[in-house]
């Protein structure tokens, strides 16, 4: 029935912006022909977008306009105001009297004059519709449909009062500055984490990568170990980085290398390891990585 109270609205009310919104919101909710429906200040607040004081507005205008009448003897769920659309009820009546004998009977416009039907009480309490002055602590008078779709006018939330939490509460440790045991070192949520190159182990992802690029078929597992080994001492001195940062510098790292030959048997020399015997300067094995990289000779072959 909702349906053809919204429509009435759309093709009838002469209501203009905010004030057609709230006819619109109250029309929604008509269970039945009546057109009887209840809605908070909250409730249509929420529906129209609107302020209280622009909804409250709406609704005097409404009201004044004849399109909309406030029910002041009845009161709905949570003592919400109850609210009846007369000349859509007027016209619903008109239009079931002129089909019910005939159904291809054409129904004439509405006008002021449609008589109003009065209010069946007793099928307003089926929708938790009630008289003011009626039992306060009769159970049916509960919401029949849920709550609202939006907050009462009162704020339910309580106010905080420095109570800790419950104990046993695994949402969160009892004391903001006491970390969150079970988060991951490498949790999506907040910065990311940074590590050192020597901390910094290949993800799948990685390794998925050094497959497909066909870098382990080139280097074989042991020559990929040892460039692995290499590129953590050459990045042993770095600052630390995320897990993502070591992951590209590594395949950086791993594509540049050459497989061993005759005339080069090692990869990248390892600071120490390095032909002069006597270990490296960090601005030699760099040096040596460069030679490496471009595949010059180095003078010690």
């Amino acid at each position: 029935m909702s349906s053809d109270a919204r429509e009435w609205v759309w093709e009838h009310s002469s209501s203009r912006g905010t004030a057609r919104l709230v006819l619109l919101s109250i029309a929604d909710r008509v269970p039945d022909e009546q057109c009887v429906a209840w809605a908070s200040i909250a409730s249509l607040m929420q529906r129209t977008n609107a302020s209280r004081n622009a909804v409250r507005a709406a609704l005097t205008t409404l009201v004044n306009s004849g399109e909309l009448q406030t029910l002041d003897t009845f009161v709905g769920p949570q003592r919400s105001t109850v609210y009846r659309l007369p000349r859509t009820a007027a016209q619903l009546a008109k239009a079931a009297a002129s089909t019910k004998d005939d159904p291809e009977a054409i129904v004439e416009p509405p006008t002021a004059s449609d008589p109003v039907p009065e209010l069946d009480g007793k099928r307003l309490r089926r929708h938790g519709i009630w008289p003011r002055d009626g039992s306060q602590s009769d159970p049916r008078r509960q919401n029949p449909t849920g709550p609202e779709s939006a907050p009462s006018d009162q704020n339910p939330t309580p106010r905080r009062v420095g109570n800790r939490p419950p104990e046993g509460s695994e949402t969160g440790p009892q004391n903001r500055s006491e970390p969150k045991v079970n988060r991951s070192r490498y949790s999506s949520s907040g910065p990311a984490a940074v590590t050192s190159a020597s901390e910094w182990h290949t993800d799948p992802d990685t390794q998925a990568w050094a497959r497909q690029q066909g870098h382990l078929d080139r280097l074989g597992e042991q020559g990929l170990a040892t460039a692995d080994a290499k590129w953590r001492a050459h990045r042993a001195d770095f600052q630390p980085r995320t897990a993502a940062a070591w992951a590209a510098d590594w395949r950086s790292w791993i594509a540049c290398e050459h497989n061993p030959t005759a005339r080069r048997p090692d990869l990248y020399a390892l600071p120490g390891n390095g032909p002069t015997g006597g270990g490296m300067t960090r601005t030699e094995a760099h040096t040596a990585a460069l030679r490496a990289a471009l595949d010059e000779p180095n003078g010690t072959e």
